[in-house]
């Protein structure tokens, strides 16, 4: 016979006395974590691939193992959490402009498009932040549909992909990007709004990783052709938004994906801040280029135009 390690016999040899588990002092038991030896009970016992550990090892053991992580560096995840609530906010927004323009084809008659739009001239005026806001505005409701479709089919793998930060940096920074371009190249006194530079930017994302991935490009390239097409055909449609979204989307992502293992973060983070700085170098360079801008009132009701010498 044997006797289990740790127990005591009895007096007048009784039966020996079981050791007890060491989260619950109350509980005899004969069963040993393979990992510490120590004394457990059945409840903090897990099946491990030898024997079983107790949960203090577990977690030991889960602390010390590296968690898989995408090329760019982000944990696995199930499912996207940033596109479902820029979609959401986009709807918001062109619900707000329907209601105010009392028009749903005619939104763009709300008072938010007079304070939020891209207008090239308004921005040289000091109104920087529609560089941004813009994005956020649609339309009617075909340029809504078109750009939340697209964000939400090519968004969720790359947000799986990058990762909430990295992703919501290559968004932004691709918005920014097409905004920069209709700002540089497009109609001064002309009226842009709407997501599709920072959609473009995350097609040309998705095809960069892609090629990472070395999965086949003809889809997304496909995809993109298309879409340039139709801005190209379609009357009202801002292919310099699209291209320069576009372009900033395929460095953005490039640099994330393709940053070596060792210093990933460090590579990454200066790559998205280099393309910032170089977006707003140019912004500054094409604003000194507008000359003296006026505007005059606030709000909706801003009018602003260029001084001619």
């Amino acid at each position: 016979m044997t006797v289990p390690p740790g127990s005591q016999p009895g007096a007048d040899g009784a039966p020996p006395q079981l050791p007890t588990c060491v989260r619950h002092p109350d509980r005899p038991t004969g069963l040993r974590c393979t990992r510490c030896e120590r004394p457990a009970c059945p409840e903090c016992l897990r099946d491990a691939a030898v024997g079983q550990q107790c949960v203090d090892c577990v977690a030991q053991g889960q602390r010390s193992m590296r968690r898989p992580v995408t090329v760019a560096g982000a944990r696995l995840a199930k499912k996207s959490i940033l596109v479902p609530v820029l979609v959401a906010i986009n709807l918001v927004v062109f619900a707000l402009t329907a209601v105010q323009a009392g028009s749903i084809g005619g939104n763009y008659t709300a008072a938010l498009f007079g304070d939020f739009a891209l207008w090239p001239v308004v921005v040289a005026g000091g109104q920087w932040w529609r560089l941004i806001s813009a994005g956020f505005l649609h339309i009617g409701l075909l340029h809504l549909a078109m750009n939340m479709i697209a964000l939400w089919v090519i968004g969720r793998d790359l947000e799986l992909l990058l990762g909430r930060l990295r992703f919501g940096a290559v968004y932004l920074l691709s918005l920014l990007g097409g905004s920069t371009a209709v700002f540089m190249f497009g109609e001064p006194m002309g009226m842009v709004a709407g997501a599709s530079g920072a959609v473009y930017g995350l097609m040309g994302g998705i095809a960069i990783a892609a090629l990472r991935l070395k999965i086949s490009l003809r889809p997304v390239l496909v995809v993109i052709a298309l879409n340039i097409a139709a801005s190209v055909l379609i009357p009202g449609l801002s292919l310099l938004g699209h291209l320069g979204g576009l372009v900033i989307g395929v460095l953005a992502t490039g640099a994330l994906v393709y940053a070596p293992r060792e210093r990933r973060t460090l590579v990454q983070v200066g790559a998205l801040t280099a393309l910032l700085v170089v977006l707003i170098a140019v912004l500054v360079t094409r604003d000194l280029q507008f000359g003296n801008v006026v505007c005059i009132g606030s709000g909706a009701d801003t009018r602003c135009g260029l001084l001619r010498s």
